[in-house]
């Protein structure tokens, strides 16, 4: 395996009129590996960048609204499997009910990951949205063996610089996955007759306190107010209740579709 750079500079000083030999010599590259590369149908051939994090100076993703959006998604109910030759598939599971929540995130996928095709896969009750491609590990660095709640979930640096100048992007993502908005109710005694009251609130539910933790900074960062609600002994769910944090949520987020 030979990494992108090297690649390229094989494929440069072909370009310059060099034989695949006199290549091979100077480079210490077989000529079958160079002759492959020329041949074969790859993204690295027909696009020249194939990935902002795999340049020789990695840089960003082109959509950072998009991929703040995806990456919210992807710690909610994302996963990344890995199958030949180092093609890592990105798998979003979005509940059927959610139409409007599906297109969503079939087109940050599209945003972040142009030259990859992205599928709909229809599983009972939901619908997996999918994408091969062998750069989702460089854009999701999160990914590793076992569940996420069982590893640290920790920002790289340049995804933190993502979420912080796109941060609504980040709370909707995993609002949209991990998320939902409802409607509570109380009664209260109004001269003597009982009144229904009806109010809205947002709750987040992820077993991850790492990833609990990302959502709550977040909301830190735009001054929305939120508390930690226990689930079975657990704290499980953040709770966003307050009418001025709510009124904010509704405003950048508001409830799936």
């Amino acid at each position: 395996m030979y990494d992108i750079a090297t690649r390229r500079r094989a494929l440069a000083l072909v370009g310059q009129g060099r034989s695949l030999n006199a290549v091979s010599k100077q480079t210490g590259i077989s000529r079958a590996a160079i002759r492959s590369w020329l041949t074969r149908a790859e993204p690295l051939v027909r696009n020249g960048e194939p990935c902002p994090r795999c340049r020789d100076v990695p840089g960003m993703p082109e959509d950072q609204e998009a991929y703040a959006y995806l990456l919210g998604l992807y710690l909610g109910d994302g996963c990344l499997s890995e199958h030949r030759r180092g093609v890592h598939c990105l798998r979003i599971a979005c509940a059927d009910a959610w139409p409007g929540l599906i297109d969503a995130c079939e087109a940050a996928m599209r945003a972040v990951r142009p030259d990859n095709s992205v599928c709909r896969v229809q599983k009972q009750g939901c619908v997996s949205v999918a994408s091969s491609s062998k750069h989702w590990p460089c854009l999701f660095p999160q990914h590793g063996p076992g569940r996420k709640h069982e590893r640290r979930i920790v920002l790289e640096a340049w995804q933190q610089q993502i979420v912080d100048e796109h941060p609504w992007e980040f709370v909707r993502g995993l609002i949209h996955s991990d998320g939902c908005r409802i409607t509570n109710w109380t009664t209260r005694l109004v001269g003597g007759v009982p009144k229904r009251y009806e109010y809205p609130r947002y709750f987040f539910t992820n077993v991850s306190e790492d990833i609990r933790r990302l959502f709550t900074d977040t909301l830190d960062m735009l001054g929305v107010e939120w508390t930690q609600c226990v689930r079975g002994g657990s704290p499980y769910n953040i709770s966003v209740a307050r009418r001025a944090s709510v009124g904010l949520m509704d405003a950048h987020v508001g409830p799936k579709h």
